[in-house]
């Protein structure tokens, strides 16, 4: 008697597990949240490419510093070198 019990309970929980996705996806189109879902993923990889950006324009400014620091350096080194 107590496994009939339990195997129809179990049934109706399958049956809830598998219809619950759907209720969500249905209310969730419903009521505009798909749509949202899908500009976030927009606007998500749109931050991600200004990222990349930033990063290369980052990397490029610290090159430049690097080259005008060596070329301070080199003109200190000659004109230690003429004064001398």
């Amino acid at each position: 008697m107590k496994h009939i019990f339990m195997t129809g309970w179990g049934d109706r929980l399958r049956r809830v597990r598998l219809a619950a996705p759907m209720l969500v996806l249905g209310a969730c189109a419903g009521c505009g949240l798909a749509g949202t879902a899908v500009a976030t993923g927009a606007g998500a990889a749109a931050e991600v490419q200004e990222a990349q950006q930033a990063k290369q324009t980052e990397d490029r400014i610290k090159q430049q510093l690097d080259q005008a620091q060596q070329a301070a350096a080199q003109q200190r080194a000659d004109a230690e070198s003429q004064g001398r």
